[in-house]
């Protein structure tokens, strides 16, 4: 009799305890337990720790909490204005209603892939190359809004999405360096006009004041054939400026303007009157008194003198 009580005893304690054990559930930190009995949700979601369920008629789920890095496979498309790119991201979400993303969506981590990746196309289509590779903040942004808009009744969150790389062509890739290489190549010409610009304003400001005091030029010249010399070169060649030229040139015509003015002065000083008179010729007879003489007649200059003809007739002016 005690032997057989002893035995349902035992019996009992091992039912017992495979019955706790079918029963109990451990629920870890980042996990949510949701229970379904007999197919239908009771309750909220069990919090982490031990969680009691009845056996073969309960069955619980258990959700990860976690934040997920889900990758999203390159995808080929053609911009805006018209560039064929392969562009890949990466999503960042995790779920916040974990009886949502067991009973509203069959797999919410693959529903969250394929949305991702027709999101990403459609972004891809919308911009241009120029944003898909400067302005990749506004694009996360928006490709994060369209992807949450459908997730969130998925009880998902997403927390960030960011594009990791865009693949080009290579004769797009040639193309950009040929640009690139051409901006630089205008930005340093500009850069060395304007350098020229300020030059040659110092430059003008400089001979202005040079020829302001002519010594300086011949004391910069000085200077040159120092520095020439001084790099111990076999030939120095010493530069001669043209104003120096024009110098020397006007002090070899100053003497000559001076013989030229003198001898003009000369020329036009008056020397002494030379008078000219004239009288009547005699008459042809010998034998009739001689003719009175005629008038002298004054004249203004040495050079002009009235003489009347032989034969009395109109006077005529000599030079």
């Amino acid at each position: 009799m005690v032997q057989e009580l002893v035995t349902s005893v035992i019996t009992a304690g091992c039912v017992g305890f495979v019955y706790l054990a079918a029963a109990m559930r451990v629920v870890k930190q980042y996990e949510r337990g949701v229970v379904f009995r007999l197919g239908r949700q009771t309750g909220e979601p069990r919090p982490p720790g031990l969680a009691m369920i009845i056996p073969f008629v309960d069955r619980l789920y258990k959700v990860n909490m976690q934040i997920v890095t889900l990758p999203i496979p390159a995808q080929e498309g053609i911009t805006r204005d018209n560039v064929t790119v392969r562009v890949d991201a990466v999503v960042y979400f995790k779920v916040i209603d974990a009886a949502n993303a067991l009973i509203r969506v069959e797999d919410y981590k693959f529903a969250v892939s394929q949305m991702a990746q027709t999101s990403l196309r459609s972004i891809i289509g919308k911009s241009d190359l120029d944003d898909l590779l400067s302005n990749r903040e506004k694009l996360n942004q928006g490709l994060e809004l369209m992807i949450d808009s459908p997730a969130v009744g998925w009880g998902v969150q997403i927390d960030r999405v960011e594009i990791k790389d865009v693949s080009l062509p290579d004769t797009m890739k040639r193309s950009m360096a040929r640009q690139a290489e051409a901006d630089r190549d205008r930005r340093a010409r500009i850069i060395n006009a304007d350098a020229e610009f300020q030059a040659s304003k110092k430059l003008a400001e400089a001979a202005q004041q040079m020829a302001d005091t002519p010594a300086a030029l011949q004391l910069r010249l000085l200077q040159t054939v120092t520095a020439v010399a001084a790099e111990k070169n076999s030939t120095l060649v010493l530069p001669f400026p043209v104003e120096l030229l024009r110098f020397l040139e006007k002090a070899q015509r100053e003497p000559e303007s001076y013989q030229s003015l003198a001898r003009s002065a000369s020329r036009a000083a008056p020397g002494p009157p030379k008078p000219l008179v004239e009288g009547a010729r005699a008459s042809a007879d010998p034998g009739d008194p001689a003719p009175e003489e005629a008038p002298i007649t004054p004249v203004r200059s040495t050079a002009d003198a009235v003489t009347p003809d032989p034969d009395g007739s109109a006077a005529r002016t000599r030079t």
